[in-house]
């Protein structure tokens, strides 16, 4: 019953956005599986889709804007069950605090904003030969929105900014593990990139966004 009013009150935006993500991964995974289409399939999404850092130099691009979109495309591919499933429970929890913050609109715009900046992160310090995909990037950018309006309150009501330094040290700590964990794997750059645009646009959408829904 819990569970089912969190989805009823869940704003559209963000059930919008967990379906444009969740359904890219269920038919990769159906043809991972041989349900439909063929396993190549992930590697041609992955092709066309994902954030290569060499297409901003000499690759040549698969099509036409290739090296445009990817800036928006790799947000809404992931590598496999877990990588989305984590992914799109950050983007609720996250989510709903941006969306209660500074509205629908505001929230479009600070994820969008973010899921740029995690792609120029990546590609301005990564030297990767490998696709990079997922909406992490964005969620950086909420997580950086979220701390950037904690000491913004804090400050204006003379409150000692210990948790906002807490939470810094979380997601640092966070992307160490991670990184560990992945052999090196992780693409920091792009949470890097992300959490900076995403902090620095969350201030200014603070002031022009009403936070009613």
């Amino acid at each position: 019953m819990v569970l089912w009013t969190k989805v009823r009150r869940m704003p559209p935006v963000l059930l919008v956005l967990i379906g444009l993500c969740v359904l890219p991964e269920l038919v990769l995974q159906g043809a991972d599986r041989g349900l439909w289409g063929a396993p190549e399939w992930r590697f041609a999404a992955y092709a066309l889709g994902g954030f290569w850092p060499g297409l901003l130099h000499d690759w040549r691009p698969n099509y036409r804007g290739q090296p445009e979109l990817m800036f928006v495309t790799y947000g809404f591919l992931h590598a496999g069950l877990v990588h989305l499933i984590v992914n799109m429970m950050s983007v609720v929890s996250l989510g709903l605090v941006v969306v209660d913050r500074i509205g629908q609109r505001g929230f479009i715009l600070l994820y969008g904003l973010s899921l740029l900046g995690g792609g120029i992160g990546f590609g301005f310090l990564s030297n990767a030969t490998s696709p990079m995909v997922g909406a992490s990037g964005a969620l950086f950018g909420l997580a950086g929105g979220v701390i950037a309006w904690a000491q913004l309150d804090r400050r204006a009501e003379a409150l000692s900014l210990w948790p906002v330094a807490r939470a810094l040290i979380w997601l640092f700590a966070v992307n160490v593990i991670l990184w560990l964990v992945t052999g090196g794997q992780l693409a920091w750059q792009t949470h890097l990139g992300g959490f900076l645009v995403g902090a620095a646009a969350a201030l200014l959408l603070d002031k022009w966004f009403a936070t009613d829904i």
